[in-house]
């Protein structure tokens, strides 16, 4: 990844919300709290027909009871390594505080282009304010508000003076899958995809509802390609009562509606759980691909049942949809992480796989010459054609004389062939009956 402008600070100067109108959307959350991002959290952004990468980082803080703090800074840090641009946001209310000092001096030891960026300034006054910056020794202060805008047309053109015109297409315009995991909070999720990264790119602690945004990775190993995503934690509406869970549950489920296939992880020693359930219709609602991953799998204690029990439990509880791989493992021991990958590549695969109409309809004649749909009051249902719908999911259109009549269960019988002939395995699908 080239052209890359990390924003970095202490908390509270306003580097999310400066995230946000360079991105020019909602991606990271913004709250009056202190300390709302954590993870390093990318965006794309463009200015004068220059393509670019946005970092936006937790707030750098030390000797605070903060739990978080040692994790944000190595965050941040990380963030500077690999940006090209770094800019260093303070706040023009506050002036000069001993954190943003303790950030100068880490930022004067960089080599990096460090741009000195006073937020807030949203009147004349505060214009003289700014001057104040120029005692941390890093140049002419760019001074801009977050908030409306002003100021970062300027800052933008000093921005883009040092990097180069690329013609590489956005990550979200590839076309390359993308990946979610989802699930209650504490099951593991972050803990996985550092597993798979194979760095700390998300922070993990004990604590339910670390991750607050979610975290986009681009994963390109071992013949695999796609995006990778992190969500927080969907707990239940009733026990969500802070504004920033709110905004986090919020950015899960749209991540879910946004995604190709979802990795839903449950935790091995508590079972999968009411509100499993629920994130689990929510996927097969919106249509998406689904593994499930019971995670945390070395702290049960197993004999040669176990996994087949365990299995079987599982399924009893998502029917009537049963058709789901479901993958054992441990973020911790690296166990079967990789089979994780391979299972949701494959319901990906299955997911964008197309029957020809030929061959539907051959495979159609089969079926109902084998279970005939039973007559309604003397009326006779008569399946004349079928073809696959170009949807973005499975669907399928049978055209018969009396589609009114056609009930659920003959549409399930329907469904669970084509599932015997093709692999449809992790795909929700859709029967649909029309007047022929």
């Amino acid at each position: 990844m080239a052209n890359i402008v990390a924003i970095v600070g202490r908390p509270n100067v306003g580097k999310s919300t400066l995230f946000n109108r360079l991105v020019g959307q909602r991606k990271a959350i913004v709250d009056e709290t202190a300390g709302v991002t954590r993870d390093r959290i990318y965006g794309k952004s463009d200015w004068n027909g220059i393509d670019f990468s946005v970092i936006d980082t937790g707030g750098w803080i030390t000797n605070s009871d903060d739990i978080f703090e040692g994790e944000i800074r190595k965050q941040v840090k990380l963030a500077i390594e690999e940006a090209d641009v770094i800019l260093f946001l303070v706040d023009v209310a506050t002036g000069i505080t001993d954190m943003d000092t303790e950030v100068a001096n880490l930022l004067r030891r960089t080599e990096k282009k460090v741009l000195l960026v006073v937020n807030k300034v949203d009147n004349h006054l505060r214009q003289f304010d700014s001057y104040e910056f120029y005692n941390l020794g890093l140049g002419d202060p760019f001074t801009v508000s977050s908030i409306n805008g002003s100021g970062t047309g300027d800052l933008l053109d000093e921005v883009v003076k040092s990097f180069s015109k690329e013609d590489e297409q956005d990550e979200e315009e590839l076309d390359i899958p993308k990946i979610s995991i989802v699930g209650r909070p504490n099951v593991g999720k972050s803990s996985i995809i550092n597993a798979l990264v194979g760095e700390e790119r998300n922070i993990v602690t004990p604590i339910a509802g670390t991750t607050r945004d979610s975290v986009h990775s681009r994963y390109n190993k071992y013949g695999h390609d796609f995006i990778m995503i992190d969500t927080a934690g969907l707990r239940k509406k009733g026990k969500v009562t802070e504004d920033l869970e709110f905004y986090s549950v919020l950015r899960s489920v749209r991540t879910i509606e946004n995604s190709d296939v979802c990795i839903l992880m449950v935790d091995a020693t508590q079972g999968i759980e009411a509100q499993d359930l629920n994130i689990f219709n929510l996927i097969v609602r919106n249509r998406k691909g689904v593994v499930l991953v019971v995670n945390k799998w070395d702290l049960v204690e197993k004999d040669n049942k176990t996994t087949a029990e365990y299995t079987k439990a599982i399924k009893e509880r998502i029917a009537p949809f049963q058709d789901v791989p479901i993958v054992f493992t441990s973020a911790i021991t690296k166990q079967r992480i990789l089979k994780v990958l391979e299972e949701a590549m494959m319901v990906y695969q299955n997911r964008t796989q197309r029957i020809s109409t030929s061959e539907l309809n051959e495979f159609t004649q089969e079926v109902v010459d084998a279970y005939p749909p039973p007559a309604w009051k003397g009326k006779f249902i008569k399946i004349k054609y079928a073809t696959q719908l170009p949807t973005h999911a499975p669907s399928f259109a049978f055209f018969c004389n009396l589609p009114q009549y056609v009930k659920e269960p003959y549409k399930r019988y329907i469904e669970n062939k084509i599932r015997e002939r093709y692999n449809f395995s992790g795909v929700p699908m859709q029967i649909f009956f029309r007047k022929k």
